[in-house]
């Protein structure tokens, strides 16, 4: 089964309610989708989604990519997919996103071809995937407000944005302590919005007050390693890196250095599953945890996602509502939620019959 064409387009999603982080603010999400078609019946589908403050990349410089990923593998058979893999990955710098929509369709395929669900190529199903709820930032009283709105529709775990203001991020953290109980596991999530005194300042006076944190989740600059293993010494919750986990050579370093207790790997930072699974091949030799993440993304990527989460036991972890936030789908087919139950489709591949046209 050879491939023949890659077909690409890109929806625009208006969000249901604007995502705020220290990095930025969204209200609409413009994904680039990929149709791989191949030379029997079958085609596979992905998903990119710009984040140039994170990645790099945008609409325009994923669309080049995946031009330039189409006119290095057309022509490849799906049987030998290392292959593909390999020359998606070689054949340009960068590009991770162009990189992760091409990946996960020709993984969609090679699962459809043995005619099972992704999962199961991956490794099978482990466990059922549940996710967190994000909280964007804003005033203590709105996040308290909307924890406790979250926790009512059966959000067990809330992962809150931070980062920019410590002071104010404590009191942020106290009304949603005070307004959910002490039973709701809270993670939170500064996406690089501190430097690493303040990360320990912020740690301690949660750890005065009696606050629980199930962990702190990129509390420095991304390439700030140093950074993330003085806050990982100084504060009594685990260390997780985002924004500093990119590849598996990144993996080596915070491993190495010991800076991290645990890594977010999202899809559309290291490139797709093919990458993933080398990073996740580091965290089971080092014992460290992972968590899969998304970044503000449709149905289809968070779908890809999804499967992998499912199929590997260091997977503790997952962050996959970005789906929850989009207005609409654009896809016939993929994940659905239940409550924070991430339910994934038993159908072949990726479970996606068709996207929008």
């Amino acid at each position: 089964m050879k491939i023949t064409d890659i077909k690409i387009q890109v929806v625009a999603i208006p969000l249901i309610t604007t995502f705020k982080t220290a990095l930025r603010t969204v209200s609409e999400v413009k994904n680039v989708l990929v149709t791989v078609h191949t030379d029997s019946s079958l085609v596979g589908f992905g998903g990119a989604a710009p984040a140039a403050v994170i990645t790099g990349d945008t609409v325009s410089s994923i669309i080049g990519g995946i031009e330039h990923i189409r006119d290095n593998i057309v022509g490849m058979d799906i049987d030998h997919s290392e292959n593909i893999l390999q020359r998606l990955n070689n054949c340009l710098i960068g590009s991770m996103s162009a990189k992760a929509a091409v990946d996960m369709a020709v993984y969609d395929l090679m699962a459809k071809s043995l005619n099972i669900p992704l999962f199961q190529l991956l490794g099978g199903r482990t466990h059922d995937v549940q996710t967190d709820m994000t909280i964007s930032i804003d005033s203590p009283e709105k996040m308290a407000a909307e924890s406790t709105e979250k926790v009512g529709q059966g959000f067990t775990t809330l992962k809150i944005k931070v980062g920019g203001d410590p002071k104010l991020d404590i009191q942020r953290l106290q009304s949603i302590r005070d307004a959910v109980g002490s039973e709701i596991p809270i993670m939170i999530d500064a996406n690089q919005g501190w430097s690493g005194k303040e990360a320990v300042q912020v740690g301690r006076e949660l750890e005065r007050r009696g606050i629980a944190i199930e962990l702190m989740e990129q509390p420095v600059s991304a390439r700030d390693f140093a950074g993330l293993r003085y806050v990982r010494d100084n504060v009594a919750f685990p260390v997780y890196a985002d924004e500093s986990i990119f590849s598996a050579q990144d993996a080596l370093q915070l491993v190495g250095m010991h800076a991290v207790d645990g890594l977010n790997i999202k899809l559309m930072k290291c490139g797709g599953i093919y990458n993933a699974l080398k990073i996740i091949a580091i965290a089971e030799t080092a014992g460290i945890p992972c968590m899969i993440g998304s970044m503000m993304e449709s149905h289809v990527s968070v779908t890809a996602a999804a499967h992998l989460a499912a199929s590997r036991t260091i997977i503790g972890r997952a962050d996959l509502d970005a789906a929850l936030f989009c207005s609409f789908n654009p896809a016939q087919g993929g994940i659905s939620y239940q409550g924070a139950r991430v339910i994934i489709p038993e159908t072949p591949g990726l479970g996606i019959a068709a996207i929008a046209r």
